[in-house]
């Protein structure tokens, strides 16, 4: 190989270990965050938290946890003066049953994270995956798209929407967690 083309080679070889990976393959947005939420969690011994929302002053967010589990919702209530009031003592799973039983119609978000882990869009062979529901549309992490009649752009949009949803989510309930501390 002439010294010209082992140059060539090398700045290419430099170049493309400087770009970073495609985006299915970095951590998601959520990954940090639920992983904070949960050893934050298990720091302060609860097993729920609730918040206001940080995005929609009508909207509230909910978390119970299991270690190695997070089951996150999310929505507007027709009654947020109780929610508030509920907030302020510190009943965040009464928050959670509330929001699960009774979120308005179409405001409802749910997700659940298996790993407390954040939210991934593929999944390994025998691990559990991530499910989340908005608006009652169903989308199981799982990297079946085509089960699900979705395209792998729509399945990727989709994983895209919920996990930047479930950031802004996880970031309002660390917040809450670090004023009961």
């Amino acid at each position: 190989m002439q010294p010209t083309m082992r140059v060539v080679s090398g700045a290419v070889l430099v170049l493309a270990l400087t770009f970073p990976a495609p985006a299915s393959a970095q951590e998601s947005k959520s990954a940090p965050l639920a992983k904070q939420l949960a050893a934050a969690m298990d720091a302060g011994k609860l097993d729920s938290i609730a918040a206001k929302d940080a995005v929609a002053n009508d909207v509230f967010v909910a978390a119970l946890y299991f270690p190695g589990q997070l089951l996150v919702i999310s929505g507007k209530y027709s009654v947020p003066q109780l929610l508030n009031d509920r907030l302020g003592k510190k009943e965040y799973r009464d928050v959670y049953m509330d929001l699960n039983g009774a979120a308005a119609a179409g405001s409802k978000i749910f997700i659940q994270d298996p790993g407390a882990d954040g939210l991934k869009a593929k999944r390994d062979e025998n691990q559990a995956f991530d499910i989340v529901e908005i608006g009652g549309k169903q989308t199981m992490f799982n990297s079946d798209w085509k089960a699900q009649k979705l395209s792998e752009q729509d399945y990727q949009k989709t994983f895209a929407d919920a996990d930047e949803r479930y950031a802004q989510i996880l970031t309002a309930l660390l917040g809450q967690v670090k004023k009961t501390s």
